[in-house]
């Protein structure tokens, strides 16, 4: 594509040498510069791409675009390289992303997703109604990017770069998808990973302490501004009621059309009736003007707010009751509120509850409907937000019965240290603990003392095949670890 086809709508450029190059590829990472490629430049919390300027150029980078803030001595390009400087580097590599890969958001209905939790969940519940109605969906997020039934890839986070992005949509483009369905995390609207798509409804689930830390918000007011800007780049809202922020989203959000879901508070689509089990929840919603009594086979109270939200997209998008009844009962998504059969027939849980408001959530529902004890089994990550690590002892041990804090990912932190950290928090409680830091240990420390009346909840990691230490993911699928435990019991 010609450079200056893919330069189209970024503001203020600065430009040194040949402008009318044919460009094979776009990229930040240098490594997968081609010949004939441009290489963007990001400065991000780690490292800073200028560094990797001449490596770009060695792999056949023609064009180099820089940040208008970067000390030009420091940096020796040859005189045959064009140079391209911007303001803004992310939200230029989106904007030449989206235009190098000829707008694909724009051949699709695409519907984003976010809010701290059930993001994934409400994710697959409308990516089930939808194929019920006979539509082709994509699906892009934490878990991994499907097409249909079709597995992509799994995925390093749950919004890919843009101009992975743009690829990815690209190839749903080419395979005729109808809709694709995404999680947006605020990392992603933060940093202009999202910038330039063409969403047409976006959904906001629910608002809660996460992703503070050095590397990710300051504080709750960024995070939220930051999830806000989904609402600005689409054109019809559904957002939770009986959420504060959620309900203030529906004050502010500058779309065209906005609508409510929710449980206590008025709102547009409302749940009643409602029942919990250990094995599903059922209640009563209005879907085209009738009562219709809806089921899905994901425990909890939060999987109602999932499930509303999943049929406000539906409904927008001409569903049936019958196929949004026949998806939800149907759906299953990995590592949430997931049971693992076992042949000790215990109750086991793998859920991704990796916050204080998510952990909670778990472990009272489960509560409600156990007959024995609630087992906890549960660390932090490391690299991440320390406030919550104490919260999150303190939720465990007042709401189960025994709690094992252990490790989860712990990144580049010390694992014991983690421990420690939310070992403060539980001593606040008079919840019976033990401190196990192998994960592996934990798990069959729980299950050995098990009986048939109780449930161990395995939280955290939840759909996570790995265990991340100092950079390196080693293979930790739960649902493995338990089989391998319960087979030499």
């Amino acid at each position: 594509m010609n450079l200056k086809e893919i330069l189209v709508g970024i503001d203020g450029i600065k430009a040194k040498g040949e402008l009318e190059l044919d460009i094979t590829n776009v990229d930040s990472d240098s490594r997968n510069i081609k010949p004939n490629g441009m290489f963007i430049a990001i400065k991000g919390y780690e490292t800073d791409g200028i560094q990797y300027i001449q490596n770009a150029i060695d792999n056949g980078a023609k064009v180099i675009m820089l940040q208008e803030d970067v000390n030009f001595k420091e940096i020796n390009i040859p005189s045959d390289i064009t140079i391209i400087v911007v303001s803004d580097t992310r939200k230029a590599l989106a904007i030449c992303a989206c235009n190098f890969y000829n707008n694909p958001s724009k051949k699709f209905k695409l519907i984003g997703v976010t809010g701290t939790k059930g993001k994934t969940t409400t994710t697959f519940m409308i990516k089930k109604i939808l194929e019920k109605q006979g539509k082709k969906v994509g699906l892009i997020g934490t878990i991994a990017t499907y097409i249909g039934d079709k597995k992509l890839e799994d995925s390093s986070r749950t919004t890919p770069e843009s101009i992975k992005l743009q690829k990815i949509f690209a190839k749903m483009v080419e395979e005729k998808v109808d809709v694709v369905v995404m999680e947006v995390s605020s990392q992603s609207l933060k940093l202009n990973r999202v910038f330039g798509c063409d969403f047409d409804i976006g959904v906001f689930t629910n608002f809660s302490q996460e992703h503070i830390s050095k590397n990710e918000h300051p504080d709750m007011e960024d995070y939220f501004n930051s999830k806000l800007k989904l609402f600005e780049m689409c054109k019809t809202t559904f957002t939770n009621a009986d959420d504060v922020y959620g309900a203030k989203i529906a004050r502010i959000a500058k779309t065209p059309e906005i609508t409510t879901y929710g449980i206590d508070n008025f709102c547009h689509i409302l749940a009643k009736d409602i029942t919990i089990t250990n094995s599903y929840v059922d209640f009563k919603v209005k879907i085209d003007g009738k009562n219709e009594r809806v089921k899905t086979c994901i425990p909890g109270r939060f999987s109602v707010y999932n499930s509303l939200a999943a049929i406000c997209v539906a409904m927008k998008l001409g569903a049936n009751a019958e196929q949004i009844k026949e998806a939800l009962v149907e759906v299953r998504v990995p590592g949430r509120s997931e049971l693992v059969d076992n042949k000790k027939e215990l109750t086991i849980m793998i859920d991704y509850a990796h916050t204080p408001e998510s952990l909670e959530s778990i472990l009272q529902a489960v509560k409600s409907y156990t007959r024995g004890k609630v087992i906890s089994v549960f660390g932090c990550g490391g690299d991440r937000d320390h406030i919550k690590r104490p919260l999150m002892g303190e939720v465990s041990g007042r709401i189960a019965d025994y709690t094992i804090i252990t490790s989860d990912n712990p990144r580049t932190e010390n694992p014991e240290q983690i421990v420690k950290d939310i070992e403060v928090g539980i001593k606040k409680t008079n919840g019976q603990y033990t401190c196990i830091v192998d994960r592996k240990e934990a798990i069959k420390k729980a299950i050995e003392m098990a009986n048939k009346n109780d449930i161990v909840v395995l939280a955290g990691k939840g759909h996570e095949p790995y265990q991340e230490i100092n950079h390196v993911q080693y293979p930790f699928d739960e649902r493995i670890i338990v089989k391998e435990i319960i087979d030499k019991m």
